[in-house]
């Protein structure tokens, strides 16, 4: 989201909707509307639509059918899979040989080549463009060079790892083996960039360039619309059955599930609050419910604020003064789960029940936690929350569980966009807990630790909490070097468990793919990462 996946940081109800706004020009032989153009229902996204400085899961959702990367992931399985490369090689999960396929150009006509990755990567990795996607360039040789620190300056332009072979191969050398490199280059902050960047990267995000299979209609239509259309020289394969689509930029899930029940809009991918008691029954097999990759967390600023959360008792105290199963069950009718591990059920490496008693809903133990650490100043705790993304009823369910349980009072507060929310996070603005949740980047135990709660993701990633643990630091860089992926895994494993015996962050719940289409529509698909495949989508 994100993401981490950004990944990705999912604005929570990450929404992608869409409205037949045109009809089809004819039949295909399979009987579907060749073409048309669809609305999709978005969040405003928080940056320019560069995929090294894309964090959250609004800008993803159209970087997804503007570009396409080196790897991506099967929708049923999370496997990775060649797109647009030809090759990912190593003998040694150190040194990376990687070949890019023929027949992809870029929307303006580019060949994409070796060198657009090795132009992307070494922009993403600079510090002076603060990408939100630096620290995934940090296994790559001479990336200290380009990102020293605050208050140093980059003492090179190129990342000495990366090596032009010839027009098609380039080779990445790694600090370090890292046996999940090729999993990891599915995620946005390695997709390819068109020389036309280099000339205005501000201007490139407002109508990004991209390769994927479909291309921008226009400039970026701030808090209203995001229009692309069909790439019609994309690989045969591949190329997007629709001719156009429309994100209109919404900020209320309801106005747009009623969108959806009007027969206005054919496709929302998450669904309001208010939907979950009937929607099974109101749209039948038109209702999507499977596992996705997100996390829903309630995230505390430890440095920011120690006099409140610096303790770990007091943050397992609120931890044990949820009622997971009552939230999941009572305020999203079971289309979240109560969440027991900081690593996704759908990933290799979670563990049931590995939070423990930290997860373990229990009153009586919370409030003698607290009262044991000394209580919270003023006995009184904020929690902070996007407006824009559905998430009113369960955050107050969460300030109403604290209050009546830990006996202190718990102020929600509502950001109005979830970019409002990141931006004064990322600034040490805002001292209140606050919602918070992550999908996957690319999927990877690894990927719910280090973007999430390394120190190199404090300033160019997604640590919000300001978290430091140098055990945890050392224990993933061990994971990182394991060239038996079965050993890397239980490093990985012994990571988490440092991070649930600190508690950084208090995981609430896992999210399940809550989605409903009209008749008149179909090959709706959403992956792990909460994305709409809007390439494969058909009017019938």
């Amino acid at each position: 989201m994100r993401g981490a996946t950004s990944a990705k940081w999912v604005a929570g109800a990450v929404i992608v909707a869409m409205a037949a706004t045109a009809c089809g020009t004819g039949k295909d032989d399979a009987g579907s509307k060749a073409g048309g153009n669809i609305t999709v229902v978005l969040g405003e996204p928080q940056h320019g639509l560069v995929g090294q400085n894309t964090a959250e899961s609004e800008g993803a959702e159209v970087l997804n059918a503007l570009f396409t990367g080196l790897v991506s992931y099967d929708n049923k399985t999370n496997e990775p899979q060649l797109a647009a490369a030809e090759s990912i090689e190593s003998t040694d999960s150190k040194t990376w040989t990687i070949k890019v396929k023929d027949g992809f150009t870029f929307h303006n006509g580019e060949k994409v080549d070796a060198k657009s990755f090795v132009r992307a990567w070494n922009w993403g990795a600079n510090q002076d463009n603060a990408a939100e996607g630096m620290p995934f360039f940090t296994k790559i040789e001479g990336s200290e060079e380009l990102a020293p620190g605050k208050d140093k300056k980059p003492t090179a332009k190129e990342l000495k790892g990366l090596k032009l072979v010839d027009e098609k191969t380039f080779t990445v050398t790694l600090k370090e083996p890292f046996s999940q490199f090729k999993t990891m280059l599915g995620y946005n902050a390695f997709y390819p960039l068109p020389e036309a960047f280099e000339a205005d990267p501000k201007k490139f995000g407002e109508a990004p360039i991209g390769n994927g299979p479909f291309q921008m209609d226009g400039a970026w239509d701030h808090n209203k619309q995001i229009k692309i259309k069909r790439y019609d020289k994309y690989p045969a394969e591949g190329r997007a059955k629709l001719e156009g689509v429309t994100f209109k930029i919404y900020d209320n899930l309801d106005t747009a599930y009623n969108d959806l029940r009007s027969d206005n809009i054919q496709i929302v991918d998450k669904l309001p609050i208010s939907a979950m008691a009937t929607v099974s029954q109101e749209f039948g097999d038109r209702y999507i419910y499977k596992p996705e990759s997100g996390v829903g967390y309630i995230g505390l600023p430890l440095e920011q604020n120690p006099e409140a959360f610096g303790k770990p008792e007091v943050r397992k105290a609120i931890s044990m003064a949820i009622d997971r199963e009552a939230i999941t069950k009572t305020i999203f009718n079971g289309t979240r789960k109560p969440a027991d591990d900081f690593i996704s059920p759908i990933i290799p490496g979670y563990r049931k029940g590995a939070l423990g008693e930290a997860g373990t809903y229990n009153p009586t133990k919370a409030k003698e936690l607290l009262a044991q650490a000394g209580g919270v100043p003023g006995n009184k705790l904020e929690l902070g929350y996007n407006a824009d993304g559905g998430h009113k009823e369960w955050i107050e369910a969460v300030a109403n569980q604290l209050k009546a349980n830990l006996g202190i009072e718990v102020t929600a507060k509502p950001f109005t966009k979830f970019g409002d929310l990141l931006d004064d996070l990322g600034a040490s603005k805002y001292k209140g807990a606050f919602r918070m949740a992550w999908v996957m980047d690319y999927p990877a135990a690894e990927n719910y630790l280090r973007p999430i709660f390394s120190k190199v993701a404090i300033e160019n990633g997604s640590n919000y909490g300001h978290y430091v643990n140098e055990e945890f630091e050392s224990t993933l860089a061990a994971a990182d070097k394991a060239t038996d992926p079965a050993e890397g895994l239980k490093l990985y494993q012994k990571a988490d468990d440092i991070i649930i015996k600190d508690l950084p962050y208090i995981p609430v719940f896992t999210y399940m793919s809550s989605s409903a289409y009209s008749k008149t529509v179909k090959n709706v698909e959403v992956d792990a990462q909460g994305r709409m495949d809007l390439a494969k989508v058909e009017l019938n």
